[in-house]
């Protein structure tokens, strides 16, 4: 019998290891620092349109981070921002790359185990030397069997990356804890999405979820997995025999 999974795709950043804890913390050092300026809800939504309109130019990551922060802190001081404080947005970026890596629960169990029988893919997005970094001192790095940096996370890429390194979209399963970027996109392409939820959420990250979709699963968890994928290859003689999924009822029950 066809098996219904052979590729599990992995986030990285909250989904393997702790990432937007540390933006949190360095976005309430930014509010101290310019607190003689602007109220910490109107400079928090002036640094969030400034990511916004700086995604096209800067991607993902903390360096654009770090220049939004910047940009932010001209505007509300009115170009009168102190060279110290311009320092201190530098160094917190600095501490930022430099940060260990921490491990989420489960993480490392979760990819050991499923890549004894299927090929396992980490797909993220952002800046690559950081990204490297981070999966270099993660000490995952081995039990992948392919990696994919991308700037940005569409069906289109997802479709492209199974091909590259599985059977096809078809027969791959995307694990993340953003919504917007490793399950809608994945389940428009017409594979699967698991979704495991992280404390932190970046705005930019919001999404609703395509609940009653068949092909979406959310787990509290990355310890659950391998069950999981063990329990949606039992009715895979079933599944396999569905028709391609229609990419608009990725976003509807």
């Amino acid at each position: 019998m066809t098996r219904l999974l052979t590729t599990i795709g992995f986030d990285a950043d909250d989904t393997l290891w702790q990432n937007e804890t540390f933006f949190r913390l360095t976005q309430d050092r930014f509010t101290r620092l310019l607190a003689d300026y602007a109220a910490p809800d109107h400079l928090h939504d002036r640094l969030l349109a400034a990511e916004t309109r700086n995604l096209g130019s800067y991607g993902f990551g903390i360096k654009g981070f770090v220049l939004s922060m910047i940009e932010t802190a001209i505007e509300v001081t009115e170009g009168r921002v102190p060279a110290p404080v311009i320092a201190e947005i530098m160094a917190a970026g600095r501490e930022m790359l430099e940060h260990p890596i921490e491990l989420l629960p489960h993480a490392r169990a979760a990819v050991e185990s499923l890549a004894e029988k299927h090929r396992v893919i980490l797909i993220t997005k952002g800046d690559l030397l950081d990204q490297e970094r981070k999966l270099a001192q993660s000490g995952l790095g081995e039990l992948f069997h392919g990696v994919e940096i991308v700037s940005q996370k569409t069906a289109q890429v997802y479709a492209r990356v199974f091909a590259r390194h599985g059977d096809g979209v078809e027969r791959a399963l995307m694990v993340g804890n953003s919504l917007k970027s490793d399950v809608l996109p994945v389940i428009e392409a017409g594979g699967w999405g698991v979704h495991v939820p992280h404390g932190l959420t970046w705005a930019l990250e919001s999404a609703e979820p395509p609940a009653g979709h068949r092909r979406f699963r959310e787990l509290p968890d990355l310890g659950g997995l391998p069950a999981l994928v063990a329990a949606l290859e039992g009715d895979g003689a079933q599944v396999v025999a569905e028709q391609p999924v229609d990419p608009r009822s990725a976003a509807q029950p």
